[in-house]
């Protein structure tokens, strides 16, 4: 049971699965408080994040949101987890567990070929849910924010070419 070890009662923990329900201020703060790789993020943002990913898993301790995962996938072959996270004073009770358990069985993840995940300090963690460090070479594009103006531009010379074929 989550929680036993520590003597807490957990019971009025709840997991949810409609992002629908996601206070994004609560999220925001969530990550701004408890990941270091979140800090910086903005609500317009976080906002998109939420959008376009599927599933997305929260935790709640009555009204308080105290964690969050989410994933894209293409639902067979694919997919990413991304921004685990749980507040600091729920960690150790078998939240982060519960939480990325919750999200691997979900029904567009649990047919999933793989499913891969970055992390920066918490191998040994995932590692006890049964993820394996990647042997291969894991290749990222450091994409800057574009200019709107030139993705107007990049658009328009895209159509061009394609009435000109």
């Amino acid at each position: 049971m989550v929680g036993e070890e520590i003597g807490m009662d957990c019971r009025h923990i709840k997991f949810c699965t409609d992002k629908e329900k996601i206070d994004l201020n609560q999220l925001l703060a969530l990550y701004q408080k408890n990941a270091f790789w979140a800090k910086n993020r903005c609500l317009e943002d976080v906002t998109v994040a939420i959008a376009h990913s599927n599933p997305v898993i929260s935790v709640w301790d009555n009204k308080r949101l105290i964690g969050s995962a989410r994933a894209t996938s293409d639902g067979i072959y694919r997919a990413t987890i991304w921004d685990v996270v749980i507040d600091a004073e729920y960690q150790g009770l078998g939240l982060g567990r519960k939480l990325v358990e919750t999200l691997i069985s979900h029904p567009l993840l649990n047919r999933v070929e793989r499913i891969y995940l970055t992390t920066t300090h918490q191998q040994k963690f995932y590692q006890r849910i049964g993820f394996v460090e990647n042997e291969t070479t894991t290749m990222v594009l450091y994409n800057s924010y574009p200019n709107p103006e030139d993705l107007l531009k990049q658009s328009q010379n895209l159509e061009e070419i394609s009435l000109n074929r």
